[in-house]
């Protein structure tokens, strides 16, 4: 296990070095190890470097960084809503979270909304529609005995096609091309905007909530048992489902705001992750956001280049990997979902 994770860190460090190095405008591997070095120590950047020291440090590198911190979150809150629901295709947006975050995307992008607020305007208003989208699906859900599984995913279901409805009418109506152009982008996913402002909230976030997720292994491995099982092994059920559903719920909702809506990490990762180390949680969860931060670096990278260029939406490229991947894991006889 402990060697798994090894790998995966340095596979993580080349990914992020090499995201870095790759794009439109390429910079050689070793000029672009020596500029972060030379950024991380307080080195001298020689002059004729300046350009290049620009695009590593000031472009490349936040984004390439949160790439990372997005693919590790939203495998993480794959992996416990896959439990939380005991559903095996839940991922970070079954509950809604992205659809209603998108409105308010869309409602900026298209109508103008929040335009004081500048660069910040979309991720606001992505995050404050996301978050009320979090409560209303909260508030319809819960039920005297608290919320269970398929309450809360019929009503995620329900209100995402409530609130992609509204973001689509929003996009039907812009009143200029370019700006629907762009909430579509968006909506497909994209990390364009991506700078060292909106890294710090993302990976605090993130980073809390995985490391909230790694101390309840035990109760993620009993309450994909059945609450049944989870109520005999001494959880509180009720309780400990609204407590994944507020951390997950968060987590989604401040990387919907920084990156869009990008499709299938959530729900890929988990389940290749599974096929490798087993469905206990205890050794899912160190895994599978690692994984998920490099795979999507490479994605990242690659919406970069295919198109150059112009950048592809990431969601495209996640779908076209994704949905192969599926059809592969279906057809093996020796798979089952959620598990060994």
């Amino acid at each position: 296990m402990i060697s798994r994770i090894s790998a995966l860190v340095c596979a993580l460090v080349v990914s992020v070095v090499a995201g870095v190095a790759l794009g439109p405008v390429p910079v050689p591997f070793g000029v672009t190890a020596e500029l972060l070095r030379a950024a991380l120590t307080g080195g001298v950047v020689p002059a004729d470097l300046a350009g290049q020291y620009h695009i590593v440090w000031d472009i490349r590198l936040p984004r390439v960084l949160l790439a990372a911190v997005v693919g590790a979150g939203l495998s993480a809150v794959g992996v416990a809503i896959q439990a939380m629901v005991r559903n095996a295709l839940a991922d970070p947006y079954v509950l809604g979270i992205s659809s209603g975050a998108s409105v308010g995307a869309t409602a900026v992008a298209t109508l103008g909304v929040l335009q004081g607020l500048g660069v910040y305007a979309l991720s606001t208003g992505a995050f404050l529609t996301g978050l009320g989208a979090t409560a209303l699906v909260y508030l319809t859900a819960r039920t005297s005995r608290g919320l269970t599984p398929l309450r809360l995913v019929l009503t995620g279901t329900a209100l995402a096609y409530g609130f992609s409805a509204v973001a689509m009418l929003l996009v039907f109506q812009a009143p200029h091309g370019e700006a629907a152009r762009s909430a579509m982008f968006w909506l497909l996913g994209s990390l364009g905007g991506a700078n060292w402002r909106s890294l710090p909230v993302a990976t605090a976030v993130t980073a809390a909530g995985i490391a909230f997720l790694g101390t309840r292994t035990r109760q993620l491995n009993a309450l994909a048992m059945g609450d049944e099982t989870a109520t005999t092994l001494g959880i509180e059920v009720t309780r400990f489902r609204t407590q994944l559903f507020v951390v997950t719920a968060g987590i989604t909702g401040v990387l919907v705001a920084v990156s869009g809506a990008v499709g299938f990490v959530g729900l890929m990762l988990p389940h290749l992750t599974r096929m490798v180390v087993g469905a206990d949680h205890r050794r899912v969860l160190p895994i599978a956001p690692l994984a998920g931060a490099s795979f999507l670096v490479w994605v990242d990278v690659a919406a970069r280049m295919l198109a150059a260029p112009e950048e592809l939406p990431l969601g495209v490229i996640t779908a076209a990997i994704g949905v192969p991947c599926f059809i592969f894991l279906m057809r093996r006889g020796t798979y089952v979902f959620g598990g060994r």
